[in-house]
């Protein structure tokens, strides 16, 4: 749980209106100016003051994988639970689902259909995988698919792999799930989730014929890149990772997030908490990117398990071709057992070099202002 730093939590109205006629002419608006990126200061403001469009209903997140839940333990962020699996010179095995790289969850296939299915795993343990290491069926539907497959190479810890396995979707109509986990060179069997001991999977629907769908993949993951960006709050740059004791704000990812509804997600989330000032603000800056076409970007939101004092404000913000930073949404959220799925078209801003923005503002006082982005992604369809 984050520590409330022990220094006052309000900015004088006169140092704020000072503030305010300093960076004027960095405010977005009707006309924002270019050099908005200028400054750290410069930047925090902006994030804080971006208006929000017009457009203020979205449409609700399709499910691209579905995110299964646990029943709510007692711990308020991340759970850190015992992890049951140990290698031989003492370390951890522990693994973190990263995305599904083929068929994804209920893909519709026809009856005996023969597909490969790939995940994309972290090394998220203290031990090294090697090639003693494999994967491994646990339970479910196997749907003719080996009990174990060799882990192709070495995988450091923090190093990701794509595991896959070649199956046979049954011949008689349905929804078939298989579960799967690791298993390390001791014979030990481990998975996800905070204690290492879920599983992921492989989830189909049978058909008589096969329904064509869009190819959609992930054309690019926050919180893969999470520390390529350059986060910020009214301090000036914050260090990336941070510390969740940082009176100056920090940036954190989490592996097992446990939400403000009392669920325990399988997905990274990251964990953006502003300066702990009345109104204190976080925004991280990423690297451009070009947008193509039916690009869309999808995240959960809301606050973490415990901060019942939790008051915020969600931007989308970017910056186009080097242009002034301007919004693509806002959020306010609370702590009300609620969490918001967005789905945000970016159709608008295809062809162009966009450095998207995560900012998040304190509605008030920063306390227990513990605020998440669950797998924040841009979604591309081929």
């Amino acid at each position: 749980m984050p520590i409330q730093p022990r220094r006052a939590l309000t900015i004088s109205g006169g140092l704020l209106a000072l503030a305010l006629m300093a960076g004027a002419c960095n405010f977005p608006g009707a006309t924002p100016t270019p050099d908005l990126f200028a400054t750290a200061a410069a930047q925090t403001v902006a994030a804080q003051l971006t208006q929000s469009p017009a457009e203020t209903s979205l449409p609700a997140l399709p499910t691209d994988t579905p995110i299964p839940t646990q029943p709510a333990g007692a711990t308020p962020t991340e759970p850190a639970g015992p992890t049951p699996t140990a290698g031989a010179a003492g370390c951890i095995d522990k693994v973190s689902f990263v995305t599904d790289v083929t068929i994804p969850d209920n893909t519709n296939l026809a009856p005996g259909e023969t597909f490969t299915k790939t995940w994309r795993l972290r090394n998220s343990g203290t031990c090294t995988w090697t090639t003693q290491y494999a994967l491994v069926f646990d339970s479910g539907n196997n749907m003719g698919g080996p009990a174990v497959v060799p882990m192709p190479a070495n995988v450091q810890p923090g190093g990701e792999v794509d595991l896959s396995v070649n199956l046979t979707a049954p011949n008689a109509n349905g929804t078939y799930k298989g579960n799967w986990k690791l298993r390390n060179d001791k014979g030990i069997i481990f998975g996800i989730g905070a204690s290492a001991d879920r599983p992921f999977w492989v989830q189909i629907i049978v058909g008589p014929t096969a329904t064509p769908k869009p190819v959609t993949s992930i054309a690019y993951d926050f919180v893969a890149h999470y520390c390529d960006a350059e986060w910020v709050s009214g301090a000036g740059v914050l260090p990336c990772p941070g510390t969740q004791s940082d009176p100056e704000g920090f940036i954190v990812r989490l592996d097992a997030p446990k939400l403000e509804n009392g669920t325990t997600e399988n997905e990274p989330a990251l964990e953006t908490h502003p300066e702990w000032v009345d109104n204190g603000v976080i925004s991280g800056i990423f690297p451009a990117l070009t947008v193509k076409d039916g690009d869309r970007f999808k995240a959960i939101i809301g606050c973490l398990y415990n901060g019942a004092a939790c008051n915020v404000r969600f931007q989308l913000n970017y910056r186009a071709d080097g242009g002034s930073l301007q919004n693509l949404g806002q959020w306010d959220q609370t702590y009300d057992g609620n969490i918001t799925k967005l789905d945000v078209d970016l159709s608008s801003l295809a062809g162009k070099s966009v450095e998207f923005v995560l900012a998040v503002m304190a509605n008030g006082p920063a306390d227990q202002d513990w605020a998440f982005w669950l797998a924040p992604r841009i979604i591309r369809t081929q």
